[in-house]
């Protein structure tokens, strides 16, 4: 069985979604058979939720909150977030089977209540991620998400070009390739900075849509960073490898911090506007997190 993990913003629970999931203990019974599995995390409509299936992740184990008797956390792991919010209901019907099974729908919302953490079936929970991730699955994006024959080995390609139905049956594969995950992020974070490198504001986007700029991790995946938006910036092929190597990072103003004397002087003109902001998603939630850069700062700092 998978699971079902129900969040909201400004929930009050000591959430952070990527690493650990808070809950009241009256769940821990059912939090417990999830150990070991992955569970899909869903938006309830209220406190301006999308009413929508939103993510994926791996429950690595379960505790007691030390700090606050009467609750415990799901710690996680490999979060992935979908390419869009997958609707609850998608044409009528609802995708988890025991939502179907209700005879009055208008009584869905009832039967939901304390239920905030609940076990699907593994085909209600494959639909659901294989309709999460079908823009980075989709043929027509595999060349701006490198996940074109040239770009990927035999056994992704396996994996892409199998019928939806057998996709479905193979999610977990699909889940843990790396190269389908880095397309997923490449393409978040490539479409929220509108395909525009960050620090040097170039924008070119190539044939099949491909955009030059690249999805720079800031917290690496390495060292235990997630793979959403909030840590990752578009950046351009050179900007990147400076970036990576913590030769440049930012502020928490979102201005650029340069290390002067390692980076190469004919590189230097492209910070011309070091103390401009840099180039940020519309939407400012998708900004970098401040977290995520102080830990990219700390290496910068030791590298300076």
């Amino acid at each position: 069985m998978k699971g079902i993990f129900d969040t909201k913003r400004d929930s009050g629970y000591d959430d952070e979604i990527a690493f650990r999931y808070h809950f009241p203990k009256q769940y821990r019974g059912v939090a417990d058979t999830l150990v070991g599995d992955r569970i899909i995390y869903r938006e309830p409509q209220r406190n301006g939720g999308r009413r929508a299936y939103v993510a994926t992740a791996k429950v690595i184990a379960v505790n007691d909150d030390a700090a606050r008797p009467g609750y415990a956390y799901a710690v996680l792991a490999e979060y992935q977030e979908f390419d869009e919010p997958v609707p609850f209901v998608h044409e009528g019907r609802y995708w988890e089977a025991t939502l179907r099974s209700i005879p009055d729908s208008t009584r869905v919302g009832a039967y939901l209540q304390g239920k905030s953490i609940r076990t699907i079936p593994e085909s209600d929970f494959a639909a659901i991620v294989r309709a999460g991730l079908s823009e980075t699955l989709s043929a027509n994006n595999a060349i701006r998400l490198e996940l074109d024959p040239k770009h990927v080995d035999d056994r992704t390609q396996e994996l892409l070009d199998l019928p939806i139905e057998e996709q479905e049956r193979r999610i977990e594969h699909i889940l843990m390739n790396r190269k389908i995950r880095e397309a997923s992020f490449r393409r978040k974070v490539c479409d929220s900075y509108d395909s525009r490198c960050a620090i040097t504001g170039l924008r070119i986007v190539n044939g099949g849509g491909k955009s030059e700029a690249q999805a720079a991790h800031i917290w690496s995946v390495a060292d235990g960073g997630p793979d959403v938006v909030q840590n990752g910036i578009a950046l351009s092929a050179t900007v990147h490898w400076l970036f990576d190597r913590h030769l440049i990072s930012l502020t928490d103003e979102y201005r650029i911090l340069v290390s002067h004397n390692k980076v190469p002087s004919e590189l230097r003109t492209l910070f011309a506007k070091q103390m401009d902001r840099i180039h940020l998603p519309a939407d400012e939630r998708l900004w970098p997190h401040p977290a995520y850069l102080a830990l990219h700062r700390e290496k910068f700092s030791g590298i300076a």
